[in-house]
């Protein structure tokens, strides 16, 4: 009588895995590996655009390096140094809303997704207020830019334009998370995440730590440069 072959216990999909299971999976853990690379190989190309105008950045520091500097004393740092410590919480939160996930924690999930929203929100509301201070003090690049050191007005403006191209994109990566954070939360709040699957809470945790990590390199590349005023 031939042996039966029973199948290794890793290899054992549960009936709540398999209903997360797509068909071209083997197994779940190898969707989840491939979610993984899928989102890793998304912020490997992010990385680059972001490069990019780090790269400008850096290029034209070095050739007006007195402009660039003057251009410090426009910088609100206290509220840049806010936002940072606000970006910094809803990394904690999402993290937490991860592991919410992973324990089949519903009403944790939900609570810290949220705050997760609160936190982005708070952010971009104080991100507006320094652009209405720049718009206030005629500092927007372009027809109508005043500038009290008239000797670095054009070159002051290459500062002006890179710190609304940069955090200006940042805020745009910033609400594209808001609303994947707000998908969350409705499926989150119909039960969709549990301990055997949880992947998209933590793809979009992935990307929500990359748009943080790039704030902390923004903040002091953009406020704490030059003299203070």
């Amino acid at each position: 009588m031939a042996d039966t072959i029973v199948p290794a216990t890793e290899d054992v999909i549960s009936p709540a895995e398999e209903v997360h299971l797509k068909h071209h999976f083997a197994t779940p853990a190898q969707q989840m590996d491939a979610d993984t690379l899928g989102m890793w190989t998304f912020l490997i190309t992010e990385v680059l655009f972001f490069g990019g105008m780090f790269a400008s950045y850096a290029v034209y520091r070095n050739l007006y390096f007195p402009a660039f500097a003057s251009t410090s004393k426009f910088m609100n740092v206290p509220l840049g140094a806010t936002n940072t410590g606000v970006l910094i919480c809803s990394s904690l939160t999402m993290a937490m809303a991860v592991r919410s996930a992973q324990l089949s924690n519903r009403k944790a999930l939900v609570r810290f997704l949220i705050l997760t929203m609160f936190f982005g929100a708070v952010f971009l509301g104080i991100k507006a207020y320094e652009y209405h201070e720049k718009w206030v003090e005629h500092l927007v690049p372009g027809f109508g830019f005043q500038y009290e050191e008239t000797q670095f007005e054009r070159n002051a403006q290459i500062l002006f334009f890179l710190y609304f191209a940069m955090t200006g994109m940042h805020a745009i990566h910033m609400i594209v998370g808001f609303g994947l954070l707000t998908y969350l939360v409705v499926k989150a709040r119909k039960n969709a995440f549990t301990e055997h699957y949880f992947a998209p809470v933590e793809m979009i945790g992935l990307y929500w730590h990359f748009v943080d990590i790039v704030w902390i390199f923004l903040f002091p590349m953009l406020y704490l440069i030059g003299g203070r005023r």
